[in-house]
């Protein structure tokens, strides 16, 4: 038998269409226009789409700017039993906005928090990509610049895993021109642009297609990335000797022989058993 929705004192993340209105759901409808409370991205841009459904319940303002007010408030709502939903102007709201927070502070309160799905632009560009998606990783936005930033596109460099990036259209070259820089030209990369929307746009094969792509067409719309991951690292080609010396340094710093050798087939890809018995080979008996 299915719950009644939607419950007092329970904290709802709602799935919104993030360009086609027909994505949103049977569920998502029914709960949006019959909850206490709707904590939106923003007011005005939401209010469409709630009036259309006939939402009738309080709205109220929940980004990134007034999180740490609102917050605070939110929580005094559900410990009252009202119902509340979180809403972003699209897609699934905690990917990369204060729902996050929300869900966490609320269930560290002890509050139930239920998530109505919804479509997510990460995914949806994804399983549009055709890259590996066994295992995959979020970037969401990079920091803008700095330090910080240089460090996470180096890390994406040696990433083995698809990852998957967001970007505004005035900053789109910006983060290409970057990812060429640390990750080459031939890297795969597939850009999805306004998904679900009449301009739905699918550019690729790899960083230096799309790049050219993009410097001749003024980037609009928002903008979702799924990056190939880098090839594995290939073991170096050690010889005998070379193994031995690193072996020997292992134990020279303290390690057993077996940890030794677990240690370098880790570093190296070689069978552990071998290198053990390598080094056993020079032992005088």
């Amino acid at each position: 038998m299915q719950r009644q929705e939607p419950a007092p004192g329970t904290l709802y993340l709602v799935g919104t269409p993030i360009g086609h209105l027909g994505d949103l759901s049977s569920r998502a409808t029914a709960l949006l226009a019959s909850v206490d409370v709707i904590a939106c991205e923003d007011t005005r841009h939401s209010g469409q789409l709630l009036r259309k459904i006939g939402a009738v319940g309080r709205r109220l303002s929940f980004h990134q700017h007034n999180t740490c007010t609102r917050l605070p408030q939110l929580l005094q709502l559900l410990e009252q039993q009202q119902s509340l939903a979180v809403i972003s102007d699209a897609g699934l709201p905690g990917i990369s906005d204060p729902g996050e927070d929300l869900a966490a502070a609320a269930r560290q309160a002890g509050h139930e928090v239920i998530c109505i799905p919804g479509p997510c632009a990460a995914t949806t560009a994804l399983v549009c990509s055709g890259m590996p998606s066994a295992r995959f990783c979020f970037e969401g936005f990079l920091p803008a610049k700095g330090r910080e930033r240089r460090e996470r596109l180096q890390k994406l460099a040696l990433e083995t895993r698809t990852t998957i990036l967001y970007e505004a259209p005035h900053r789109l070259l910006s983060l290409l021109d970057d990812l060429q820089q640390h990750c080459g030209l031939d890297r795969p990369l597939h850009v999805a642009r306004e998904l679900t929307k009449r301009h739905e746009q699918h550019v690729g094969q790899t960083i230096s297609s799309v790049r050219n792509h993009f410097h001749h067409h003024r980037p609009q719309g928002e903008f979702t990335l799924v990056l190939g991951g880098a090839a594995p690292a290939m073991p170096s080609e050690l010889s005998d000797d070379d193994l031995l010396e690193r072996l020997q340094q292992c134990i020279n710093a303290g390690a057993s022989a077996s940890e030794a050798a677990r240690q370098l087939a880790h570093d190296t890809g070689r069978s552990r058993r071998a290198l053990y018995d390598l080094l056993h080979q020079q032992t005088p008996d």
